[in-house]
């Protein structure tokens, strides 16, 4: 038989029954298996604000943006029991020292001037500035790639003098070997108006370009600047070239443009020979017969001071003579009778007349030696 326990008497308990009331207060506010309210082995996640923050603080891009992440991050690590709590203080510093140099660097005008000397040197041959008779030197040199000149003034020695600037309609970049054509082609003909007289041109001299760059163009650069250099490497020039109507009196520049007229006539002669083309050189002389007479209209048309008048009658009367060669020349049946005039026309082409002329009008009287071996022009890029 089975006895009732004595009222009052403590009921035994199951060892495996539900924990005392007060169980989980000797485990602290964690309970005994870790983290409150979270499973033992369960990873824990990375606050997602506080890796933004720690992005932003390093990029420095929006220092702001990135220290108020930080803080709000920690706020909710907090809370949450998430990690990143290392991040996020990061984050919070370095966009605190972001926040500070954004404020420097604008006080300062820094930004501004940074930006400029992006563009500049991105601009290339535009952030040159350099416009018709400027004179320069090149610590680059006159070839190859030419970031940066040094303006100085043209009475002493330089390394480029300007004469032109042609500038590009806007479009795709078009090439290196089109803009080298649009420089042989532009240039020269700018040359002739900046440097009127051929025969003051010193020998060593030649042409060179500043053209732009495939990085230069995407910036706006559309100028080719057409320039003198000197045509040995290392040498440099002295004095401005500049012989057009801003330094040369109204008698010179009326005597020099019938000249260059007539030297852009005889340029055009005909590649292949009178003897494989002789039509074609039948109409570059009626075409040089043409320009003479338009210059000897031009120089009998002018008042000339009394100590040019003869000399430049006497030119005169050599380039009628000359005239009445061409036209022989235009009409020769055969390439022998053409060479015939055409000798004869060339005879009077920078001969006496024209040196006396020049004399009196105090240009250069040394007719130039042209080497037929010589170089073209060169270039640098920007």
């Amino acid at each position: 038989m089975s006895i009732p326990p004595p009222p009052g008497a403590p009921q035994p308990q199951d060892p495996y029954g539900p924990p005392p009331a007060d169980r989980s207060r000797a485990h602290g506010p964690y309970g005994p298996y870790g983290t409150a309210g979270r499973p033992y082995g369960t990873p824990v996640s990375v606050n997602a604000l506080a890796v933004a923050a720690l992005v932003l603080g390093l990029l420095c891009f929006v220092p702001a943006l990135g220290l108020v992440l930080g803080l709000i991050a920690l706020r909710q690590i907090r809370r949450s029991g998430q990690s990143g709590r290392g991040l996020a203080i990061a984050g919070a510093v370095l966009s605190c020292v972001g926040v500070v140099l954004w404020t420097v660097v604008l006080s300062t005008g820094a930004a501004s001037k940074a930006w400029e000397g992006f563009e500049d040197g991105a601009r290339g041959n535009e952030a040159l500035r350099l416009d018709k008779g400027d004179c320069f030197d090149a610590p680059g040199g006159m070839e190859g790639d030419t970031y940066d000149v040094d303006p100085v003034s043209c009475a002493g020695r330089h390394d480029g003098e300007v004469f032109g600037v042609v500038t590009l309609p806007g479009g795709a970049f078009p090439g290196d070997a089109e803009l080298t054509d649009i420089a042989d082609e532009r240039c020269w003909a700018l040359q002739d108006q900046y440097a009127m007289d051929s025969w003051a041109m010193p020998a060593d001299v030649d042409v060179y370009y500043l053209m732009p760059s495939r990085a230069s163009w995407r910036f706006g650069d559309r100028a080719i600047t057409c320039l003198f250099g000197h045509a040995e490497a290392g040498s440099r020039l002295t004095g401005s070239l500049r012989g057009d109507p801003t330094t040369l009196g109204t008698d010179q520049v009326v005597f020099l443009s019938t000249a260059n007229a007539l030297d852009a006539a005889l340029y055009e002669e005909p590649e292949d020979t009178p003897e494989d083309d002789l039509a074609g050189h039948r109409a570059w002389a009626t075409q040089v017969h043409d320009v003479l007479g338009e210059q000897i209209e031009a120089l009998r048309g002018h008042s000339w001071p009394s100590g040019a008048r003869q000399p430049v009658a006497d030119l005169v009367a050599d380039l009628e003579d000359a005239r009445d060669e061409w036209a022989r020349a235009s009409e020769a049946a055969d390439a022998d009778t053409y060479f015939t005039h055409y000798d004869r026309a060339y005879a009077y082409v920078d001969g006496p007349s024209t040196v006396t002329a020049r004399k009196a009008l105090a240009l250069a009287s040394t007719p130039p030696a042209y080497d037929e071996d010589e170089g073209g022009s060169a270039e640098a890029r920007v």
